[in-house]
């Protein structure tokens, strides 16, 4: 088991008033992306699209 910590972005939902800079399916690319990791993949750590993120 793998467990990380996924920051999506400002991503355009009804709860920021479609504000986001992005959509929703941009949004969720990262979570997705973490969700599939391996068993050799990170843990413990803080991502974003664009990678790990220091705490």
């Amino acid at each position: 088991m793998r467990i990380n910590a996924v920051e999506p972005g400002f991503t355009k939902t009804d709860l920021n008033g479609n504000t986001g800079t992005q959509t929703v399916e941009e949004g969720a690319g990262i979570i997705v992306r973490m969700a599939r990791i391996g068993q050799d993949g990170p843990t413990g750590d803080y991502f974003d699209a664009s990678g790990r993120l220091p705490w």
